[in-house]
């Protein structure tokens, strides 16, 4: 039996203008965001050990990250409890007072994306798994349709996912990927699989969303020391994100526009990500390019277990050979909540007071 959330009715937090009311938050995507759904899958992409969590109060979740993430961050402003990941619920009595996180370290929009690593849950997967929480746990709370619509309707929905189906896939000379697909072309293919699964979950009751933009990934270390380049970041896998992030913005807008009350709010995280790279004193950073724990294959995997990490992990920008640490996500959490230029067009804040 999966246990929900006994405060999903009402969750308030409180500022200068009156209460900020968001009953629950709800999380899809990969390694960006998993909160440890891998913990319990059959594969390599792990982070259930130190130094992974070393700077988190829990130690070691199954963070890809030293210590927070983005959506922790989102849900630490929202007065919701950290999301748990959904395969840990059975049993588990603190799911009562947890948030439900269905990503998946290494998997992305398509079926087939990083399932060479091991099992993941693609994002189809994820839906699949949202949809019996939604139909088939819910409904064991003896809420009224109306209720039920009610709160599906004013829960956040954050979705982070994509840059694996470069990474894991079309870069992958195990796939032929790039054989089949022209970089536009599979762009707008992940786009258009991207929008079904969105439209799977409006039909289930969600009403606003925030999907987060693919990332600067030519400028991860596991990219910047296995591709010959000029510069500190490699431009032309950068070029594969933006033509990604291009029609993610335009799919957005239309799906806005299409879908009666629906409020679609993208993360422009891109420019930001790059701009803190490149001007990381701007942002409190000072490494931009290193890894800040002792990796496999010379810093372009992920951290040996129980080795100690850099020292000042808050000036650093990478983790690990591909995930972020918790100083960046915590600009991105903050950015994406107060500023609609970053979230748009409407922040967090404003978005969950709609």
């Amino acid at each position: 039996m999966i246990i929900l959330p006994d405060h999903f009715l009402l969750s308030v937090k409180c500022d200068s203008n009156g209460p900020l009311i968001a009953p629950e938050l709800y999380v899809l995507g990969d390694s960006l965001v998993d909160s440890g759904n891998n913990n319990f899958l059959p594969t390599l992409a792990k982070a259930n050990f130190l130094p992974y969590g070393v700077n988190f109060a829990r130690g070691p979740t199954g963070r890809f990250t030293n210590g927070r993430t983005v959506v922790d961050f989102i849900a630490e402003f929202l007065g919701l409890p950290l999301t748990l990941p959904y395969l840990s619920l059975q049993g588990l009595e603190q799911a009562k007072q947890q948030g439900l996180n269905y990503a998946s370290g290494s998997c992305g929009i398509l079926h087939e994306t990083g399932k060479y690593i091991g099992k993941c849950l693609s994002l189809a997967e994820q839906v699949n798994l949202l949809q019996l929480t939604i139909e088939f746990e819910l409904p064991k709370f003896n809420l009224s349709t109306e209720k039920l619509s009610n709160y599906l309707s004013r829960s956040i929905f954050v979705v982070s996912i994509g840059s694996n189906d470069y990474i894991n896939n079309f870069l992958q000379p195990i796939y032929n990927t790039r054989i089949r697909y022209s970089s536009r072309s599979f762009a707008q293919h992940l786009v258009t699989i991207f929008s079904i699964q969105l439209q799977r979950i409006y039909q289930l009751g969600a009403r606003k969303f925030v999907v987060f933009e693919i990332g600067p990934i030519g400028c991860i270390p596991s990219i910047t020391r296995n591709i010959k380049h000029v510069g500190q970041c490699v431009e032309n896998i950068n070029q594969l994100a933006l033509q990604f992030n291009d029609q993610l913005s335009t799919m957005l807008k239309n799906l806005t526009s299409k879908l009666p009350d629906s409020e679609f709010i993208l993360g422009r995280v891109y420019g930001l990500a790059y701009d803190a790279i490149k001007n990381p004193t701007t942002y409190g950073l000072q490494d931009t390019s290193n890894p800040c724990c002792i990796t496999w294959a010379n810093g372009t995997s992920a951290c040996i277990p129980n080795l100690v990490p850099c020292q000042d992990t808050d000036k650093h920008y990478f983790w690990d050979g591909f995930h972020l640490t918790e100083a960046v996500y915590k600009v991105v959490g903050e950015r994406c909540i107060n500023d609609s230029s970053i979230c748009t067009p409407k922040s967090i804040e404003q978005l969950v007071k709609v």
